[in-house]
C-alpha cells in the first residue's frame, strides 16, 4: 500500500507529479522499445508538428485498489482501440494496442505507491498521449512521433462529488471535437476550453451542447455524456455519430440492462424530452456519474424531480452498481477488469 504523504480524502482533480512515465518514439517508419523513464520534461523544435499543425491525441483512464488488494484497471483495452481510432484520424501511426496495455501497466507499476487507498474515494488517473515531434512547415502530417503515459492521483471531477451539478445549454456549436460519420474518436477538446471556460464564468458546472444542424436533439457536454432515467424507470442516453464514443457509458447500458434489469435505450433524445425524464446524469471515466440536478436554459430552468438535493436512486444503483464491479465487490463481466499488479 501507499506510503506517500497525500490527505487522499480531499484530493482534488488537479495534476500532482509523480516518478515515472513511459515513453516510446517512432522513428524511420517504426516504434522503438518502450521504456520507464523519470524526466517529466519534453523538448521539442519550435516547428514540431504537435505545434504547427496540433498532431496531437490523447486518452484517459483510472487504476484503483480493489477489495481484495489488487491494482486493477476498468476496460483499458477499449481506451486502446479509441486511441487507435484517434491516431488513424489524425494520421498519425497507430501504437499496438497490447503495447498500449503493456505501457498502462509498466507505469502503474512503477507509480504505485500514488495509487490511492481502497475506500478513499481517488483514483490514479492516467493519460496516454500522442504527438508529432519532427519540424512540419508544410501542411501535411509529421514524420515522428512520441507516445507518452503520465499518472497522477485525483479525487472528484467536479465539486462536490455526489451533489447535483447544474449545467446551460450552450450558446455555442461543439465544433465536433470527436470526429464525425463512422470514425468516432476522442480527438482533441480545445474547441471546447472557452465554451466551458464561459459556463464556469456564469457560475455552472458544464454545458449542454445541442447538435448544430437543427440545435433541437440532445449531444454532449464537454468532457462527459448524458444519462436520463424516465419516469417508469428506463434508461435512456443519446445517440449520435458526433459524441465521444465513452467506454463509462456503454459499460453503464449493460449494467442497467443485465444487472439491474433496467430497459435500455440508446437513441436520438429531443431537448423537449427533458422536462419529462426523473433522473440526469454525466458519466464519463474522469466524471464516473454525476448527477445533474437542473439545466438552465437562456432564462428558463428544467429541473429533475429525483435529483435536486442527493444523487436519484436509480442514479445511484447504476453508480454503486458499476464502481462496484471495479472495486470488484461485484463479479464483472469477462474481460472488464485488467489487473495491474496482485494483492501483495
Amino acid at each position: 500500500m501507499s506510503n506517500v504523504n497525500i490527505d487522499w480524502a480531499n484530493l482534488g482533480f488537479g495534476y500532482i507529479k509523480t516518478p515515472y512515465r513511459y515513453s516510446a518514439k517512432f522513428v524511420n517508419g517504426e516504434w522503438q522499445e518502450g521504456q520507464i523513464i523519470e524526466d517529466d520534461k519534453i523538448v521539442l523544435s519550435e516547428c514540431a508538428g504537435v505545434f504547427q499543425y496540433a498532431q496531437t491525441c490523447f486518452e484517459g483512464l483510472k487504476a484503483y485498489y480493489t477489495e481484495d488488494g489488487r491494482i486493477v484497471c476498468f476496460r483499458p483495452d477499449l481506451n486502446a482501440k479509441r486511441m487507435h481510432d484517434s491516431c488513424e484520424r489524425l494520421v498519425m501511426p497507430t501504437f499496438p494496442e497490447d503495447k498500449f496495455l503493456e505501457a498502462v501497466k509498466m507505469v502503474v507499476e512503477a507509480n504505485k505507491d500514488y495509487v490511492p487507498p481502497y475506500g478513499s474515494g481517488a483514483s490514479l488517473y492516467i493519460r496516454p498521449y500522442m504527438m508529432g515531434t519532427n519540424p512540419v512547415i508544410g501542411v501535411k502530417p509529421a514524420d515522428e512521433y512520441e507516445f507518452r503515459i503520465f499518472v497522477t492521483p485525483v479525487g472528484p471531477y467536479f465539486k462536490g462529488g455526489a451533489k447535483p451539478i447544474t449545467i446551460k445549454v450552450s450558446d455555442f456549436d461543439r465544433a465536433a471535437p470527436h470526429g464525425t460519420g463512422h470514425i468516432k474518436a476522442g480527438l482533441n477538446y480545445a474547441m471546447s476550453l472557452y465554451p466551458i471556460t464561459v459556463a464556469h464564468e456564469e457560475g455552472f458546472s458544464e454545458n449542454m451542447y445541442l447538435d448544430p444542424q437543427t440545435r433541437t436533439k440532445v449531444e454532449e457536454t464537454g468532457g462527459a455524456n448524458f444519462l436520463f432515467i424516465t419516469k417508469d424507470g428506463k434508461f435512456v442516453t443519446p445517440k449520435s455519430d458526433s459524441i465521444l464514443p465513452s467506454i463509462t457509458r456503454r459499460s453503464l447500458m449493460v449494467v442497467a440492462e443485465k444487472y439491474l434489469g433496467m430497459t435500455v435505450e440508446n437513441r436520438e433524445v429531443y431537448f423537449d424530452e427533458l422536462k419529462d425524464f426523473a433522473e440526469c446524469g454525466l458519466c464519463g471515466t474522469a466524471a464516473v456519474i454525476s448527477p445533474v440536478g437542473k439545466i438552465y436554459d437562456h432564462g428558463e430552468e428544467i429541473c429533475f424531480p429525483a435529483g435536486m438535493e442527493e444523487m436519484g436512486p436509480y442514479t445511484k444503483k447504476l453508480y454503486d452498481t458499476l464502481t462496484g464491479i471495479q472495486m470488484g465487490r461485484i463479479d464483472p463481466p469477462e474481460g472488464w477488469v485488467f489487473t495491474v499488479c496482485e494483492a501483495e
